[in-house]
């Protein structure tokens, strides 16, 4: 999580909403996929970090199945991450802060639990959720000045 943690910093210092992501192999060691919020930059509402991440690790593995990876991103995922997710059958997800307001994993529409979601996945909740909520309240509050 320290390394999505470092992506989030990255995005911030790029005026993106300091989002982090990254996935790790199946071997639990091997980061396959690494990104940070990026729609501005991009010009692509799309360019979540959690999505940018997952399209990056199945270049890298040659597959767009997923299988037995893990994903650490400093947010909850919205409902089109998390759509992204299970189409990639990522097997764990790792997230920082809660989000109340656009979250779709405990909160929001709650995906994962929906019965039209084919895939189960394993999720942890909070991890360095203190670190990741500041940098978005450091941020926001920046934005509101």
């Amino acid at each position: 999580m320290s390394q999505a943690m470092t992506l989030a910093q990255a995005a911030f210092d790029a005026g993106e909403v300091p989002v982090g992501a990254i996935v790790v192999a199946s071997d639990g060691k091997s980061v396959i996929g690494a990104a940070h919020n990026a729609p501005l930059s991009g010009n692509d509402p799309t360019a979540h970090a959690e999505i940018l991440a997952i399209r990056q690790a199945a270049k890298n593995l040659g597959n767009y199945r997923l299988n037995d990876c893990t994903l650490y991103v400093t947010l909850e995922p919205c409902t089109m991450c998390a759509g992204a997710i299970a189409h990639a059958r990522i097997k764990n997800l790792v997230y920082g802060a809660s989000d109340s307001k656009g979250g779709a994993v405990a909160n929001g529409v709650q995906f994962f639990e929906q019965p039209s979601c084919h895939h189960k996945i394993n999720i942890t909740e909070g991890i360095m959720a203190a670190a990741a909520s500041a940098i978005l309240r450091k941020f926001f509050q920046s934005r509101r000045k």
